[in-house]
C-alpha cells in the first residue's frame, strides 16, 4: 500500500509596510505641505494679477487722460483738495496764522509799501533768485508795469506746475510759492492772483459741466492756499481770479504750456485802492451836479457808452 503524503498548510502572514508605526504614518504630513504649496501659488497668482490689473489701469488711465500737460477735454472732473465741511467750518481768527496781531495789537515786524519801481524791481530780482535756487528759473517771469509787478509762474513742455486736470500742485513749485509767503509777508502791497489754463476744452459742454473756468479758480484759490501756509498774511490778497483760457501768453498756440499759468500781481497802493473802489459803493454825485471820485473820468466813460447806444439816424 502506497505511503501517503501529508502537506503541511501554508500560513501567510500578512506585514503592514508601516510596521509599528501604524496609524500614526506620514502620508498627512506630505498632504500637508502639498496643500501649502498649492495655496502659496495661489497667494502668488493672486499678487500677479493684482500688479498686472493696477498696471493695466495706469495705462488705461494714460490713454484716457492723455498728456498730463494739457488741460480739459480728455479727463474726468477734477477734484479740488478742500474740506468737504464748507460753510460748517469755523470763521473764527486761527492763532498763529499769517497776518495775526501781537498783544499790543501791532503788526510785527512793519510791513513796508513797494510803489515806486526800484523797489518792485528789487522785489522782482529776490523772487528771481529764489526760483532760480529751488531749479525753477525757466518757469518764472517778472514785468513791473504802471499797475505794479507781475511774477508769472508757467508750464513749460517738460514739466507743469499742477497735476492734470486739477488744482494740486507740483511739490517743487508748492514749495516755491511757500517760500514767497515770508516775502509777501513782509510788505503792505495787496495781490491780484489770476489762474490761467491752455485752450483745450473739457468733452462735458452742459452749462453745468466742469470747464476751464472752475479750474482756473481753483489753481488760482490753491495758489493762495499755499501762500498763506507759507505765512503770507491773509489781507495780502485782494482778488482771486479764474481766467480760463481767454489770456494766453502764446496766442498763435492757445494750447501751449506757458498759457497754464498762476499770476501773482503786486499791486501799487493808489492801484489797489483804484480796484477795490471799482468793485465797492459807487461813487455818489457831488452836492454841485459833479461826479464824486475822478469825475472826468467817469463822465467821458459814461459820454462814450450813450454814443455807442445811441440809435443811428437815417440820412
Amino acid at each position: 500500500m502506497a505511503k501517503t503524503e501529508s502537506h503541511e498548510p501554508t500560513i501567510i502572514k500578512r506585514v503592514s509596510a508601516r510596521g509599528h508605526d501604524d496609524g500614526h504614518g506620514g502620508a498627512w504630513k506630505v498632504a500637508f505641505a502639498d496643500f501649502c504649496l498649492a495655496l502659496l501659488c495661489l497667494f502668488l497668482v493672486l499678487w500677479l494679477l493684482n500688479a498686472r490689473e493696477k498696471e493695466e489701469i495706469e495705462k488705461t488711465m494714460q490713454a484716457v487722460m492723455g498728456n498730463p500737460m494739457e488741460e480739459g477735454s480728455q479727463g474726468r472732473v477734477p477734484e479740488f483738495d478742500g474740506s468737504p465741511n464748507g460753510s460748517l467750518i469755523s470763521r473764527e481768527p486761527v492763532p498763529g496764522q499769517g497776518g495775526q496781531s501781537t498783544a499790543d495789537g501791532s503788526d510785527a515786524p512793519a510791513r513796508q509799501q513797494l510803489d515806486n519801481p526800484e523797489q518792485l524791481r528789487a522785489l522782482a530780482q529776490r523772487l528771481s533768485d529764489m526760483a532760480e535756487e529751488a531749479g525753477l528759473a525757466g518757469h518764472l517771469e517778472t514785468t513791473v508795469t504802471a499797475e505794479g509787478l507781475r511774477v508769472m509762474l508757467h508750464d513749460t513742455e517738460g514739466e507743469g506746475m499742477f497735476a492734470r486736470g486739477s488744482a494740486v500742485l507740483n511739490k517743487r513749485f508748492s514749495g516755491l510759492l511757500r517760500q514767497m509767503g515770508p516775502i509777501f509777508a513782509r510788505i503792505r502791497n495787496q495781490l491780484l492772483i489770476l489762474g490761467h489754463t491752455d485752450a483745450t476744452p473739457y468733452f462735458n459742454v452742459d452749462v453745468g459741466g466742469f470747464s476751464n473756468w472752475n479750474l482756473s479758480n481753483q489753481r488760482a484759490m490753491a495758489a493762495r492756499l499755499t501762500l498763506l501756509n507759507g505765512g503770507m498774511h491773509p489781507d495780502s490778497v485782494l482778488q482771486v481770479i479764474g481766467m480760463a483760457d481767454k489770456a494766453p501768453l502764446d496766442m498763435e498756440h492757445p494750447r501751449a504750456a506757458p498759457n497754464r499759468r498762476i499770476e501773482l500781481v503786486v499791486l501799487t497802493g493808489p492801484q489797489a485802492r483804484r480796484l477795490a473802489s471799482a468793485f465797492g459803493m459807487p461813487a455818489t454825485p457831488a452836492a454841485n451836479g459833479g461826479d464824486g471820485g475822478d469825475s472826468g473820468t467817469l463822465r467821458r466813460a459814461r459820454e462814450q457808452v450813450n454814443q455807442s447806444l445811441a440809435p443811428t439816424q437815417e440820412p
